[in-house]
């Protein structure tokens, strides 16, 4: 039988807005019925921005309680990821909603620059998130924008403060960060593995590299792959995706034309090692 492989979902992020397409979920409810879609469409993992009334980010726990409430209504068993991102948030406050225990969430290692602004991770709060993650039993997913992002999770792992089996995500095609290079993604597996082992990864294209991105993923064996309004706001130049379940219908098509196959919320938990529910 083919391996099992996780379809990630990051319905909204902390940019794309409604005029960019109108698909993109900013409300709760929004959000609630944007994730059941790509769940019932293959997703079994949902990466969750929040933002406020006027599309701004929001680091609001409120929010993010009524959305994970939510899924876990609508979506059963289906793995809850916060971000912890930083575009638009008060450092201080990106860790705020952690106490709502979601089974994951994502953990920047490190600061880059982003087109328009200095993406800034200082390592007292790279130290607190990772800290507020263990208090709560969070899993975290490490978005490796550099080669250096992978020391310094290292350093985390020697510190107490992640363990062994971290998730890995490979964030490529942000510009002024890593560039979509398929030897790149080489370069970090290797670097990955050698430092983490028992690690999961996954890899994510940003816009017009999506899809190419999660074919070298799924060619290299990875664990999940990534999809998106988040990332991608569209289906080809000329067309807008109707949804993220519209999405992630063509990674699912992706993951079996590769030889893989969709995991089931069960399949994605035993894979990165989460308890069989919330």
């Amino acid at each position: 039988m083919p391996e099992p492989c996780i379809i990630a979902v990051a319905i909204t992020g902390s940019l794309p807005r409604k005029e960019d397409n109108p698909a993109v979920p900013i409300s709760v409810a929004e959000q609630i019925e944007s994730t059941q879609e790509a769940f019932e469409a293959g997703a079994s993992l949902v990466h969750i921005h929040v933002r406020n009334d006027d599309q701004s980010s929001s680091s609001e726990p409120t929010r993010f309680a009524a959305v994970q409430a939510g899924v876990r209504r609508h979506c059963p068993g289906m793995i809850v990821q916060f971000s912890t991102g930083g575009r638009g948030r008060d450092p201080a406050a990106r860790g705020s909603a952690l106490y709502l225990k979601p089974d994951m969430a994502s953990l920047s290692t490190g600061s880059v620059n982003f087109p328009s602004m200095v993406y800034e991770n200082h390592p007292s709060l790279i130290g607190d998130l990772a800290a507020a993650m263990k208090a709560n039993g969070v899993l975290p997913e490490i978005e490796i924008f550099d080669l250096s992002h992978l020391h310094t999770a290292r350093r985390l792992a020697d510190g107490g403060l992640i363990g062994e089996r971290p998730h890995i995500q490979f964030v490529m095609g942000v510009q002024n960060a890593l560039p979509a290079e398929e030897r790149l993604l080489d370069v970090l597996l290797r670097e990955a593995k050698l430092l983490f082992p028992q690690s999961t990864w996954t890899a994510a294209g940003i816009g017009r590299n999506q899809t190419i991105v999660m074919q070298w993923a799924l060619a290299r064996g990875a664990d999940a792959v990534r999809t998106g309004l988040e990332d991608n706001i569209r289906i080809t130049r000329e067309r807008l995706a109707r949804s993220n379940a519209e999405l992630v219908e063509l990674a699912a098509a992706s993951v079996e034309r590769l030889g893989r196959r969709v995991a089931t919320v069960n399949e994605a938990r035993q894979t990165l090692g989460l308890p069989s529910g919330p």
